[in-house]
């Protein structure tokens, strides 16, 4: 599942293409989204925004389209109708002269308006964006010591949208790398210092991959792994995808772990229990 940096990336590319120019047409799938395709063609898309891994595309009328791309969503931005060799299922398309926006595969698509947005199931229950700048450290750390989230092990806490929006399976094993803090911990186990470190990894892990296309492990280490040959999925994360393989702090073998049928990495000794 596409995480919140790779939706951030995405509406990005989709506001390149499309925002404050004029539609030529727009497709939706389902039929009782049919409706709004001529109404919405009429319009200009102002913004796309996200939050967490949900996206909203924002037109000068007041309603947006909302979608998550869920296990299978992917967009892709093209020439104008100009439509790839895919055996995806198209759900939503945004054209206009230059360019082609398209969403496959994903199955959570509506339009809403402001007052649905404010009462919607999914975007009015999520926690603090990882990637919104009003998100700081002093807040993540408040809400790691808040009652309702103490007591949970962050295996299961860090995929819990409720707590933090945009952080799933490859984010929490890197943050919780980065803080040196083992994943069946729960926030009521850990130091302040812990706490501290959880809450700025927290924030600087998503933002760098945002930054550099899913890249989290350092950079400067990157760099030298590159200069070695080594291959993108060898050096694009501390732990992520990497059982058995030489932690890079410490040499020791990433262990994987499953949980809830999610995986999970860690160091054994970078982030030991104890």
């Amino acid at each position: 599942m596409p995480e919140g940096p790779e939706i951030r990336i995405a509406a990005d590319q989709i506001a390149k293409a499309i925002a404050f120019k004029p539609i030529k047409q727009i497709f939706f799938a389902f039929e009782h989204l049919k409706l709004y395709e001529e109404l919405l063609a009429q319009q200009l898309v102002t913004a796309v925004d996200t939050k967490g891994k949900g996206m909203l595309i924002r037109f000068d009328n007041g309603l947006s389209i909302y979608s998550h791309n869920q296990l299978y969503g992917k967009w892709m931005i093209r020439q104008a109708d100009n439509f790839p060799e895919t055996k995806r299922q198209l759900r939503l398309a945004i054209h206009n002269e230059k360019h082609s926006a398209l969403l496959y595969s994903a199955s959570d698509i509506e339009v809403l308006d402001e007052n649905a947005i404010a009462i919607h199931p999914f975007l009015s229950r999520l926690g603090l964006d990882v990637l919104d700048r009003q998100t700081t450290v002093r807040k993540i750390t408040a809400r790691l010591q808040n009652k309702s989230f103490a007591r949970r092990r962050f295996t299961s806490l860090f995929l819990d949208q409720r707590f933090l929006a945009g952080l799933g399976n490859y984010l929490r094993s890197e943050i919780l790398f980065v803080a040196r803090v083992h994943p069946t911990l729960r926030p009521i186990d850990c130091s302040q210092e812990q706490i501290s470190a959880l809450a700025k990894a927290a924030i600087k892990v998503p933002q760098q991959s945002y930054e550099t296309n899913g890249i989290t492990n350092d950079l400067n280490l990157v760099q030298r792994l590159k200069q070695q040959g080594y291959r993108r999925k060898d050096y694009r994360h501390w732990v992520f995808n990497r059982a058995e393989r030489p932690c890079y702090i410490c040499d020791a073998s990433i262990i994987k772990e499953i949980l809830g049928g999610r995986r999970y990495y860690f160091c054994p000794n970078c982030q030991n229990r104890k």
